[in-house]
């Protein structure tokens, strides 16, 4: 309504400007103030006109009296004389017929002009009176409109303060019921499923040793590793090498190497930087055997996952609810800067949206970058304990960040995000080489 209001008084202005009537008044002003010239003129020659014929009568009178002295030649001269002046009264008479002819027609020129004059500021008046009345119109027009926007914005307002009131009164209602009728049933519930959950943890560490031990003792005791990856094989945890015999040489003076096996005749794919006892799995990880190579003067054995690392329950649902949003928050902390440990642990925010990646405090802003083939993305490869919960984030090319989440879930959920914005700008997120590992493996 506004955008039609606007337009329509647009156009009634380019209307008033079109008929040009002030200019036609202007006009009309200056051909009245040269007819007023006119008479002036006219009235100047008049006075002239006046004073030439007193002249001559004043010169024929002076010729007459000397005429009557005169004798001779010279009384020739004065009557020429007497003849030229009544030749001249002759003639100014004539011009003063003319002069009074165009006289009559400046005056009648001078009376249309000044006519024409009033009825072109006549009209000037009615087009301006016209003019602010339409004027006046649309501003009413659009000040309707405005207060019937502010009213509607109003009655939304209060119309979801009020929906949500009552959905909060339903809810504390219903858990209010629920407590009243059934507050033993729900507590045993959750009871019987977080201890469901915790066997299902255990069991699944007592299958994984269990196949490890099977297959210690199908390789027999000559070749038995010196060294076991110890772990829940799921993303969300870590893997961590450990020594499983005493004949086993220290870690610290072995090199170390973590590979991911793909499906396809265990090819294995370098995670670069990845040189560490502990290993966190992130997403890329998921579906995928995990392999460390370790070496030293006297050994070289890798060890591998008994199966591929399973994803987290629940994350990939956390992550398509999470793609709705435009941009999607996660508190962290600060570990390390260009690879130097950074002193001060206050809470950053992560923003994760669909265009860029963006870290601040409050309102002070310490990195914000466009996705681009620059960017890195990956969990910590190497680490104590936490690792799980760091991820390398690197915005572009000399700036680079390990930062730590607040649990695993949201580590690994801001991973999966950022990659799946990124893929929809047709950029592969993911960490230090490892876009060039994948172009190896393709080649």
């Amino acid at each position: 309504m506004k955008e039609v209001v606007r337009h329509e008084t647009a156009q009634l202005l380019d209307q008033r400007n079109r008929l040009s009537v002030r200019d036609l008044a202007s006009k009309f002003e200056k051909g009245l103030a040269a007819a007023a010239k006119l008479s002036d003129e006219t009235k100047l020659r008049d006075v002239a006109s006046l004073e030439k014929h007193v002249l001559l009568e004043n010169l024929r009178d002076a010729l007459e009296s000397l005429r009557g002295r005169a004798v001779g030649k010279n009384k020739d001269d004065v009557e020429e004389a007497i003849a030229m002046v009544d030749a001249l009264a002759v003639q100014l008479t004539e011009r003063e017929g003319e002069l009074v002819q165009e006289k009559a027609e400046v005056k009648k020129l001078a009376s249309f002009l000044k006519q024409a004059s009033e009825e072109a500021k006549k009209l000037v008046d009615e087009e301006r009176a016209f003019a602010r009345t339409e004027i006046e119109k649309a501003r009413a027009a659009v000040q309707r409109v405005e207060e019937a926007l502010q009213e509607q914005e109003r009655m939304s307002r209060a119309t979801g303060k009020q929906d949500v009131e009552e959905l909060m009164k339903e809810v504390q209602q219903a858990r209010r019921i629920k407590m009243l009728h059934q507050p033993s049933k729900v507590m045993d519930m959750e009871h019987e499923l977080q201890a469901l959950r915790t066997q299902l943890a255990e069991k699944s560490k007592c299958s994984i040793k269990l196949q490890k031990e099977l297959a210690m003792s199908r390789r027999g005791e000559k070749n038995t590793p010196c060294f076991e990856l110890d772990g829940t094989e799921a993303l969300g945890s870590y893997l961590q090498i450990q020594p499983c015999s005493d004949k086993a040489p220290e870690l610290l003076e072995c090199s170390i190497q973590w590979y991911r096996l793909t499906s396809e005749g265990g090819k294995k794919e370098l995670i670069s930087g990845a040189t560490k006892p502990i290993y966190a799995p992130e997403p890329s990880d998921v579906g995928r055997v995990l392999q460390a190579d370790i070496f030293s003067d006297v050994l070289s054995i890798s060890l591998t996952t008994s199966g591929p690392i399973d994803p987290a329950a629940g994350l990939g649902n956390y992550v398509e609810a999470l793609v709705r949003r435009h941009d999607t928050e996660f508190n962290v902390v600060i570990v390390q800067m260009n690879a130097a440990d950074h002193p001060s642990e206050s809470i950053h925010v992560l923003h994760v949206g669909k265009m860029r990646m963006k870290l601040c405090k409050e309102t002070t802003t310490v990195a914000k970058e466009y996705y681009s083939s620059f960017m890195q993305l990956c969990g910590v490869r190497g680490g104590g304990n936490a690792a799980a919960q760091a991820a390398f984030w690197q915005p572009k090319t000399g700036l680079s960040f390990v930062l730590a989440f607040e649990s695993e879930r949201e580590r690994n959920a801001a991973i999966m995000l950022a990659r799946r914005f990124a893929f929809d700008c047709n950029i592969m997120l993911g960490g230090p080489d490892d876009r060039a590992a994948a172009a190896a493996q393709e080649t």
